[in-house]
């Protein structure tokens, strides 16, 4: 599904920070089919991530001083109109800025967050390069997951934040929540359980579309990454959370027709 332009409050972008990006780029390349441009020193070694040709995701390098050893997930963006504006309901909302609004070149203006409840979030203000230009087809991003353990303080931020409601529904034994705004549908959130590992901390988890969830999970073991949750039915299909070499994790499902 091609996309060229998003509703605010909609997510519209994920990357990924990496230890070795190159490395890195290589395997998902591999995995999903991807032609990788790397922007160069002048993009800060930023990778462009395409798939048909058009870009779908990015790869970069990780910021001086991350901590090598803390979990890493892909990022999730939200488009908005102003990230001034978007920056300051989330001060107000209770989150805490990692990084004030910045300009990505000619592309579009960005920030940095962490929800009440810990977890990462990112707002995009599109210019020239309003996100992916590809979703919910193979190798493209298609989910987007919030798990904590504070639902009850996700609900209040997002809302202040993005607008979104929250719908709340079970999905086997898991309290499930789906986010709206403007009555549809843009991610997901899930309650951590004392099933999760004590000291995973909240994050969004990014999701790709594939062919065959079991498929993939081969083609992943044998270039390197290791898998967290195995191939599992679910209504909306069949998906596995993995992890890239360098331990960036993320999700894949094989969505069921009908």
């Amino acid at each position: 599904m091609e996309i060229t332009a998003y509703s605010p409050g909609t997510p519209c972008w994920v990357d990924l920070s990496a230890p070795d990006p190159s490395t890195t780029s290589d395997f998902y390349a591999e995995l999903f089919g991807w032609t990788v441009h790397d922007t160069g020193e002048e993009g800060g070694g930023y990778r462009m991530c395409l798939r048909h040709g058009k870009p779908v995701a990015g790869i970069g390098p990780q910021p001086p001083g991350a901590d090598p050893s803390a979990p890493r997930f892909w990022s999730t963006f939200v488009s908005v109109l102003d990230a001034e504006a978007t920056t300051e309901a989330v001060r107000e909302a209770g989150g805490t800025v990692r990084y004030e609004p910045m300009d990505v070149a000619d592309a579009g203006r960005m920030a940095v967050f962490t929800d009440p409840t810990g977890a990462e979030i990112c707002a995009w203000q599109p210019r020239q390069h309003p996100g992916s230009a590809l979703i919910n087809e193979p190798g493209t991003p298609c989910w987007h997951e919030l798990a904590t353990r504070s639902p009850e303080r996700a609900v209040d931020f997002y809302r202040q934040v993005f607008g979104w409601d929250a719908v709340n529904s079970t999905v086997g034994e898991a309290d499930y929540t789906t986010w709206r705004c403007r009555d549809e549908v843009v991610a997901g959130m899930i309650r951590m359980t004392e099933r999760w590992p004590a000291d995973l901390p909240a994050h969004w988890m990014a999701y790709f579309a594939v062919g065959d969830t079991d498929r993939e999970v081969e083609s992943l073991r044998r270039l390197g990454g290791g898998v967290l949750v195995p191939p599992t039915d679910v209504e909306p299909g069949r998906f596995a959370v993995v992890r890239d070499p360098g331990g960036g994790a993320f999700g894949i499902i094989a969505v069921r027709e009908g």
